[in-house]
């Protein structure tokens, strides 16, 4: 089959498209015949490399896909072949307590399709049988194949750790992003009123669209201020944030008393400093959240399949160009996700 291969960390010229052998399902997979898959900002760091981080090279990339069940492996009863099913990232035991508890992400053996393990940068994919979702026929595939990552991230950050219930504020930062353009729609359906930070002005109507009612531009002004005029002093309840470093601080700032800081990457930088006196006086609470349960990602599946949530696609590109789709994620020039089409 054909497949992007890392080999070495480095640029773009490590995505290298090439031909492979086809995977073959074991007991209990299941091979996916991709027809889409999207690209995250993980997708760059495991191509770059993180210090200190030891991927498996070389490595296929690619953490999301939809497609057809092509093949059953020994053992599986379906879905059926022919299926459209969409993926679900993250692999686990299926054995510990946390897997049997429903809390499949805190499994020491945890791991992410194109991380951990060959993804979905190719034609086919094999992955455990609990790792497909059967989808709806009207859910075309680019829209599946960007759900996975992102929507299971914010909808873990918003439901399962901030806890965002009727009546909130909330703050997203980078609303564009593929996780913030998630996050601001679903702090929006669990009837929060939503503020949301973007770098530039082409952004603002998109971030609007997907129901923000407060766009606050980050380059221009100081969004701890906007938030204190915006919310007569009192500041948010909940933020939901992947940036880090260079937020951190105004975070704080921007939390109401008794306010939750829900963080789940730090692509600004991880080093911060806290005043811990603003920690206990103000009784914040600051929670960290990666990735989420399969369960999770089936309940953003379903409320994709009602209308209630939308997969925000930016562009659809051809596997083999999949560098174009790296340089536009490190641009930031993205709203939502690029999509990649074998």
């Amino acid at each position: 089959m054909r497949a992007v291969l890392i080999r070495e960390h480095g640029g773009f010229d490590r995505l290298e498209w090439t031909e492979v052998p086809d995977p073959i399902p074991g007991p209990g997979e299941i091979r996916v015949a991709l027809r889409a898959m999207s690209l995250n900002h993980l997708d760059t760091w495991v191509r770059r490399g993180i210090a200190g981080v030891k991927y498996p090279l070389p490595l296929i990339p690619g953490c999301d896909g939809a497609g057809v069940v092509d093949t059953l492996g020994a053992g599986v009863a379906g879905p059926p072949v022919g299926t459209r099913v969409a993926l679900q990232p993250g692999v686990s035991c299926g054995l510990c307590r946390a897997c049997l508890g429903g809390e499949d992400f805190l499994c020491r053996h945890y791991g992410i399709m194109g991380e951990h393990r060959h993804g979905t940068c190719a034609e086919f994919v094999v992955v455990p049988a609990a790792n497909v979702m059967p989808i709806a026929d009207h859910l075309a595939f680019e829209s599946a194949a960007a759900l996975g990552v992102v929507f299971l991230t914010a909808w873990h950050m918003a439901v399962a750790r901030g806890r965002i219930r009727p009546g909130e504020t909330v703050l997203v930062q980078a609303g564009a992003s593929g996780v913030g353009s998630a996050a601001v729609q679903i702090a929006k359906l669990l009837g929060a009123r939503v503020f949301a930070t973007v770098g530039s002005r082409d952004k603002v109507n998109a971030v609007r669209d997907l129901g923000a009612d407060e766009i606050l531009l980050y380059r221009d002004t100081d969004f701890a201020d906007d938030i204190r005029r915006l919310t007569g002093k009192r500041g948010v309840d909940v933020i939901l944030d992947h940036v880090g470093g260079d937020t951190w601080e105004a975070n704080i700032k921007s939390l109401a008393r008794g306010g939750r800081l829900v963080v789940c990457g730090a692509s600004s930088g991880h080093e911060v400093a806290t005043n811990l006196r603003l920690l206990f006086f103000k009784n914040l609470a600051f929670l960290g959240s990666t990735m989420g349960s399969k369960a999770d990602l089936l309940d953003v599946l379903a409320a994709v399949e009602r209308g209630a949530l939308r997969a925000v696609v930016h562009t659809v590109l051809p596997l083999a160009e999949v560098a174009s789709g790296h340089a536009l994620i490190e641009e930031r020039s993205v709203v939502g996700k690029v999509v990649l089409i074998p």
